[in-house]
């Protein structure tokens, strides 16, 4: 069982996941209606939670209550890697008088409840204290620098890295040495930059592992690859001077440990809308470029080793276990997810969560939820249970007066769940699959009785595995090179045709009109009728000859230009006998 925890207007309880889908015994629900923060810790064994009144402490395992801390006030709340400390930060306000407000920012021992330390934290933003993984360092960015402790001692700093305005750090994930990622942004013409340190050589530039400065900058994202061996940077700009976007400027960078560092050249412009690295640290997926959006996955030369073509996606999702990739669009789209095998890049299923606004794996590396919360939205409020195969495997929405604010699974530390293989048939599932009936296009009146011709905005550009391909070689063909075989071909067939204007003989005018005539030699039959049917199968046959040239050099074609392709043997079977009956 993956117990999901689930907060809204109805209280904080849990759910068990599959397959029983029951309210979780382990958990006594809290039907208060004003539980602000919630927090599992990261084996999943601890549970706590606000529920205005205190902050309450659960071993989930053991289904007992663990501490309980007299803060009502609590907004946000989060455990130390190893579960033996609770930070709580409660909304900071100065006194009546106008002098520093209390301390809002608590660092709790859970073995003894006793308050280790308190701090004035006055920003939400980056309010929780870094720990690495094994609880030997803590970090907290202070009046741009950032102070370290060691081994929870939080009286006294054990060493401090001060740069000019350090606006964000990292620590990265896994074993010792711990690394730490910075980032310091740009003022008086000078760049911004991102480095890397390894705790605690921080004695200048010359001691950072490595070192990224760019332009373009008012925040950045840092994410760490799981064996903290590489950084990826997204920068980002509040305002697109080109007027090109409305969301800014985004710039992907990335960073290594080993001091390389590169700009990642992403092949469509427009928005960077998701970077994620895979969990095995040796590839990421960027979702970027104006509507219809590109997604690629990149090796740690920053090269490209697969391309999915343009969609409807704004995410992407990898499994626990790296295994499966999920592509989706959510927000403003309409919640089209194309799940992905990694391994073999093949499409598994193409599921749809209409108006979703929260997406996670399981921890087993099967199964999904997908959510429609409030305040994001605020009517058909739920969630849905899925089988990454496309099964919706179970369903619920909230009555139409209740709202649903957070859900999420109870996380699990990794190698408790083995990867299991990629199953490409649905699993079976008593609930109908979610497809939504596909909107009908609004027609005016006077097109209704009319036969409907399909017009895009714009083409889909099929994944690289999914192309045409040109010349029966394996790479698809760069943007310049399709541009001179166009070309080619174009040179090549105007050849023709001068041949056969001399052919034809030097009286005859040259025009489009002529050329098309001319690629098949011109024959009468005597009968108007029977000439004007030949012409018209000719000209049939050639705009036939283009769509396959077309189709050749990558273009998608439309339904209907793909029937025109399929007519052309009963064509040419009619202009035969046409002709034989001269």
């Amino acid at each position: 069982l993956f117990p999901l925890a689930v907060r809204g207007s109805e209280g904080l309880y849990m759910v068990n996941g599959p397959p029983s889908f029951t309210e979780s015994t382990a958990f006594q629900r809290d039907s208060g209606k004003n539980c602000k923060a919630v927090a599992f810790s990261k084996d999943g064994s601890l549970f706590a939670w606000c529920n205005g009144e205190k902050v309450n402490v659960v071993n989930i395992t053991r289904a007992e209550l663990l501490r309980s801390f007299d803060l009502p006030k609590t907004v946000c709340l989060e455990f130390s890697p190893k579960n033996n400390v609770l930070a709580t930060w409660q909304a900071y306000a100065t006194a009546k008088d106008g002098t520093a407000g209390v301390p809002n920012l608590q660092l709790h021992d859970l073995r003894t409840g006793k308050c280790l330390k308190s701090f004035i934290q006055k920003k939400m933003q980056n309010w929780c204290p870094c720990w690495a993984d094994d609880e030997s360092i803590c970090a907290r960015n202070v009046n741009n620098e950032v102070h370290f402790f060691e081994n929870n001692n939080f009286n006294t700093i054990a060493n401090k890295l001060h740069l000019q305005k350090v606006s964000d750090f990292v620590l990265s994930p896994g074993a010792q040495p711990t690394k730490v990622a910075v980032y310091v942004p740009g003022s008086k013409g000078a760049p911004s930059f991102v480095r890397l340190y390894q705790y605690p050589n921080f004695g200048g530039p010359q001691s950072a592992l490595a070192n990224k400065s760019f332009f373009k900058a008012d925040k950045v994202t840092m994410l760490w690859n799981k064996k903290a061996t590489a950084v990826l940077v997204i920068a980002s700009t509040e305002v697109d001077k080109t007027g090109a976007s409305y969301y800014g400027e985004q710039t992907l960078h990335y960073l290594a440990a080993n001091g390389e560092s590169a700009l990642v050249q992403l092949p469509k412009n427009g928005p960077i809308y998701d970077v994620a690295w895979n969990p095995n640290s040796v590839e990421f997926c960027a979702v970027y470029g104006f509507m219809p959006a590109k997604a690629t996955v990149f090796n740690l030369k920053c090269d490209p080793v697969f391309d999915f073509g343009t969609g409807p996606r704004n995410a992407a999702y990898y499994s626990p276990h790296g295994h499966i990739l999920v592509l989706a669009g959510f927000g403003n789209l309409r919640g089209q997810m194309e799940v992905w095998d990694v391994k073999n890049y093949k499409l598994v299923s193409k599921p749809v969560a209409s108006d979703s606004t929260y997406f996670a794996w399981c921890p087993d590396g099967e199964h999904i939820v997908t959510a429609t919360c409030a305040p994001r939205l605020r009517v058909s409020n739920g969630y849905k249970i899925w089988h990454y195969t496309g099964s919706v495997l179970h369903s619920y929405e909230v009555p139409s007066d209740e709202e649903m604010w957070q859900v999420f699974w109870q996380p699990f530390l990794d190698g408790v769940f083995p990867e299991k293989a990629v199953k490409y048939q649905a699993v079976p599932s008593e609930l109908p699959s979610a497809e939504p009936r596909p909107a009908q296009a609004y027609r005016p009146p006077a097109l209704r009785n009319k036969p409907v011709t399909s017009s895009k905005l714009h083409e889909d550009e099929p994944p690289q595995n999914m192309k045409p391909q040109l010349g029966g070689g394996d790479k698809p063909l760069s943007k310049t090179a399709l541009k001179n075989q166009r070309k080619h071909e174009a040179k090549k067939a105007a050849k023709q045709e001068a041949k056969a204007d001399t052919n034809q003989g030097p009286a005859q005018v040259k025009t489009t009109q002529n050329a098309l005539q001319n690629a098949v030699p011109a024959m009468t039959t005597g009968d108007p009728e029977v000439d004007k049917k030949i012409k018209n199968l000719k000209k049939k046959l050639k705009a036939i000859e283009q769509l396959k040239e077309q189709a050749a050099a990558g273009k998608q074609l439309e339904k209907n230009q793909v029937e025109k392709i399929q007519k052309e043997a009963a064509l040419l079977k009619e202009l035969e006998d046409l002709e034989l009956g001269v």
